[in-house]
């Protein structure tokens, strides 16, 4: 028991060679972290060093870029002025050539004119105006009615009795050629929109009311139902009609006294024939 207690109270360092181990290890670590920072260090430095040689490098690739193309405009400029002065030049003699041109047709109209030359008159044209045509389109009639009149002839013969038979006879003639001559007739083609009141309506009486209006010179074409909306068809029917006898008014004073059929008559188209 005393050999424990004296153990005890002396001051021995058991543990040393942990401490040494754990200090030994302390010191190492803290050389490789310096070595570290150190390595780190250089590695930055080398990166900065190679950004900057970088920089420099395509500093003077882009100097050398802009030297070039500055060389390149330069040649470009020189081309286009040159190019522009042989234009110039051959601006020049085209106005040259011209004034010298002008210069001849000058002196030309000069002689012209003092001394004129008797030129023929041309003989008028049929279509350089209305007038030569109107002309020739009258002188046939004319010629015709002086035919006509000398064919009258009412003083030919001495004898009075003789000379009114001769008249009446030639007047008669006189009156048959011109009964022969065709007369133009006036002629249009009317297109009628024929509308009924309602869906209900029997478009084929409607139809059959608006054939049976007949007139002289009324003729009636072909017809056909358009729908017009909400099941409603109209009647849309062609006509021939003569000017001078029948019209348009006459047509829908006629064909709207179908009251029970026709609500209204428009005339979709007119033409003329």
């Amino acid at each position: 028991m005393s050999a424990v207690n004296f153990l005890v109270q002396e001051k021995i360092w058991f543990d040393k060679t942990r401490y040494d181990e754990a200090e030994r290890r302390f010191f190492e670590r803290v050389n490789c972290s310096s070595h570290t920072a150190q390595a780190v260090c250089d590695v930055g430095a080398n990166t900065i060093l190679q950004d900057i040689a970088r920089a420099r490098e395509n500093i003077q690739k882009s100097l050398a870029g802009n030297a070039c193309s500055s060389n390149t405009t330069d040649q470009e400029m020189a081309t286009r002025i040159k190019s522009l002065e042989l234009e110039n030049h051959s601006l020049h003699q085209v106005v040259h050539d011209l004034r010298a041109a002008l210069f001849k047709l000058e002196s030309r109209v000069a002689v012209l004119e003092t001394s004129p030359v008797a030129v023929p008159s041309a003989p008028s044209l049929p279509y350089t105006n209305g007038t030569t045509m109107q002309q020739k389109t009258i002188a046939p009639a004319k010629e015709e009615e002086e035919e006509d009149d000398d064919d009258l002839d009412l003083f030919g013969s001495d004898d009075d009795e003789e000379a009114e038979k001769l008249k009446e006879q030639r007047l008669k003639e006189y009156a048959e050629r011109k009964a022969k001559k065709p007369t133009v007739i006036a002629k249009s083609s009317i297109l009628l929109d024929v509308k009924p009141w309602d869906d209900e309506t029997d478009m084929a009486k409607l139809e059959e009311c608006v054939r049976s209006v007949q007139a002289d010179g009324l003729l009636w074409g072909a017809s056909k139902l358009v729908p017009v909306g909400y099941g409603i068809k109209k009647l849309q029917i062609s006509c021939v009609v003569e000017d001078d006898k029948v019209g348009t008014d006459l047509l829908e004073e006629e064909l709207t006294k179908f009251e029970d059929y026709v609500q209204s008559v428009d005339v979709a188209a007119f033409n003329k024939i």
